[in-house]
Formats: C-alpha cells, structure tokens, sequence
C-alpha cells in the first residue's frame, strides 16, 4: 500500500476543501493510505510542510493541493513559481514523490472551482511516480 503525505492549502478555501475531499476519493479508490494531512496557510507555504512529511518513512510521496487566483497584482505569478521551485527542490533533495496540484496562477476563483478535480490528480500522480520508482 502506498503511504501519502496530503498538504493542503486553507487560502481559497471554499476550493481547497473540494479539492482534499477528490483528494481523499482518489487515494481511498486507489487502496493508498493518507498518513497524515498537513493544512498550512496558502500555497507559499506548502514546501516546509511537504518537507516533513517527505522525511517520514511511512510516506512515499506527498500530494500538494491549494490554489492561486489572481488579483490586481502579479502576485499570484510570484507565488506560484516559488511554491512549484520549492516543491521541486523538496522532491529532489528527499527522493521522494511531490505532486503539484495547485490551481493557477492567471485564474479567477470561478476558474479554480471548475477544477477541484485536480486535487485528485496530485494523488493520482503520486501514486503513478511511486509504482513506476
């Protein structure tokens, strides 16, 4: 059985929530066990915690979800390639799995409920590096 770490972003949650909830279905159908979930403030924050979870031996790989909407700002641009940099760097520096199921930047909060399937994906994904590694 194949051990996850579940990192799960509360910023936009009203689309973090649906996107744990496929999360969840996915891993549950795919007879993998999330071992532990870590909720962090937003998506920036996701590598830390992605981090821990990768050093634990009962996990295989960690599944990232959040999301990144855009506003006034290219402040989502900024968030989103420093988080998927460092989510990179965890995977690689801990030889372990790390999806990225993070939704934008450059999409509206309605753009990112339309995709709450993607937190699926994340554990999806994970599961496929896992049994092809």
């Amino acid at each position: 059985m194949v051990g996850l770490g579940l990192v799960v972003a509360e910023f936009n949650r009203s689309v973090t929530e649906q996107m744990e909830s496929a999360a969840r279905d996915a891993a549950a159908d795919a007879d993998a066990d999330v071992v532990e979930t870590v909720h962090v403030p937003g998506a920036y924050d996701a590598p830390l915690a992605a981090d821990r979870l990768a050093r634990r031996d009962e996990v295989d790989a960690v599944a990232v979800v959040g999301a990144i909407v855009t506003g006034d700002t290219d402040h989502d641009q900024v968030i989103a390639n420093a988080a998927a940099q460092k989510l990179t760097d965890v995977s690689l520096d801990r030889d372990t799995p790390v999806t990225y199921g993070v939704l934008g930047p450059g999409m509206s909060g309605a753009e990112a409920r339309e995709r709450v399937d993607k937190g699926a994906d994340a554990v999806e994904g994970a599961i496929a590096l896992v049994e092809e590694l």
